[in-house]
C-alpha cells in the first residue's frame, strides 16, 4: 500500500523550520547558576570572571517561553504539523535529542539560530501508536560563528486503542547502557553503588562516563550506606500509567555520602512525605525480574 501522506511529508525535508530567530536573553550567570544548582554540578569552570555555560545548556538559550521569540517558526513547519493533525496523528511526544558543541558560550553572548526540517520518517508503529518521527536540526550561533548544533526528534502519532488488561502491567524497565550497567548489576545484588573519582575524590550520582567536577575519566565504585533524607519531592497525580497507582510521592533523596538520587518513599502515606524526612535504603521486588532501590521512612511524618 502506497503511503501517500508519507510522500507529502517527505517534500518538507530540507525546508526551514525557523529562520534568524533570536534568543530571549543573552547567556547569563544567573541562569547558569540555577542550572548548576539543579544539576548538582560544582565545576568551577561555570563561575567567576572567566565562566562559561555548561555545554548541555545549549537548548536553554533558544527557548522562547510563553511569548515566543523574534524570528520564529516558519509556515513550512506549521504546514507539516497541520498535515499530520488532519490525518489523525494528533498526539506528540519528544523522543530524543542530540547535541554537538563547537565553541563554549559565555555570559554576555547573544545567540541566534536557524532550524531546518532534517528528516521525516516512514510510517512507524510503536507501543504508543502509529505515526511519523520528525527530526529538526537547529544551528546556534554567536554572531557569525557556529556555537553548536541541536537535533530534536518528535513522534506525531495516533494513539493505540488499548484493550482492558487481563493481568497486571509490568513496571517499566530501566534503560541500561554501557555507562550505568555497573550500577544496575549492583542493584541486582542489593548494593547501591555510587562513583568515586580517583582524580579529585568527588563522589557522583547518577553514573557518568566522566567526572563533572574535574573531567577525569577514572573512577571506582563505592557502596552507599543507605542512610539519607528527603531533599525534595513531588506527588504524582496525573497522568496515570500502567503498573503505577497514583497518587504517590517521588522523592529526591540526599544520601549520607552527599549525592542525591530519585526514588520512591515507602512506609508513610504520600501526603506525609516531607523535606528532611530521614529514610533508609531498601530493595523492592516488583516482579520475578525487576528489583529497584526505594527508601523507607524512619519516622512517622506528622
Amino acid at each position: 500500500m502506497t503511503d501517500e501522506l508519507g510522500a507529502r511529508l517527505k517534500a518538507y525535508e530540507g525546508q526551514d523550520a525557523a529562520v534568524a530567530a533570536e534568543g530571549k536573553d543573552p547567556v547569563n550567570a544567573p541562569m547558569i547558576r540555577h542550572w548548576c544548582e539543579a544539576m548538582g554540578d560544582t565545576n568551577p569552570a561555570y563561575e567567576g570572571p572567566d565562566a562559561k555555560a555548561p555545554p548541555t545548556m545549549l537548548q536553554v538559550w533558544t527557548m522562547g517561553g510563553l511569548s515566543g521569540y523574534a524570528g520564529g517558526r516558519t509556515q513550512a513547519y506549521d504546514e507539516l504539523l497541520a498535515l499530520l493533525d488532519e490525518a489523525g496523528y494528533t498526539s506528540v511526544v519528544a523522543t530524543d535529542c542530540e547535541q554537538e558543541y563547537v565553541r563554549p558560550l559565555r555570559p554576555g553572548d547573544e545567540i541566534t539560530f536557524d532550524s531546518v526540517i532534517e528528516s521525516v520518517s516512514e510510517l512507524k508503529t510503536t507501543k504508543l501508536g502509529t505515526g511519523y518521527f520528525v527530526t529538526t536540526r537547529m544551528d546556534i550561533r554567536v554572531g557569525p560563528h557556529l556555537a553548536g548544533t541541536h537535533r530534536f526528534r518528535i513522534l506525531k502519532y495516533a494513539p493505540t486503542r488499548r484493550r482492558r488488561q487481563q493481568k497486571p502491567a509490568l513496571r517499566p524497565r530501566p534503560v541500561v547502557n554501557r555507562d550505568n550497567a555497573g550500577f544496575w548489576e549492583g542493584i541486582e545484588h542489593h548494593r547501591l553503588l555510587i562513583q568515586h573519582c580517583t582524580t579529585c575524590d568527588t563522589l557522583r550520582f547518577p553514573w557518568l562516563p566522566g567526572c563533572n567536577n574535574c573531567g577525569g575519566p577514572d573512577w571506582t565504585p563505592v557502596e552507599a550506606s543507605g542512610d539519607g533524607t528527603v531533599y525534595s519531592y513531588v506527588v504524582m497525580h496525573h497522568p496515570p500509567f500502567p503498573a503505577f497507582d497514583p497518587p504517590y510521592a517521588v522523592a529526591l533523596v540526599e544520601l549520607a555520602e552527599g549525592v542525591r538520587m530519585i526514588s520512591n518513599v515507602v512506609g508513610v502515606p504520600y501526603d506525609k512525605v516531607r523535606i528532611g524526612l530521614p529514610v533508609r535504603l531498601e530493595f523492592q521486588s516488583y516482579d520475578d525480574e525487576l528489583v529497584l532501590p526505594v527508601f523507607r521512612a524512619l519516622e512517622e511524618a506528622g
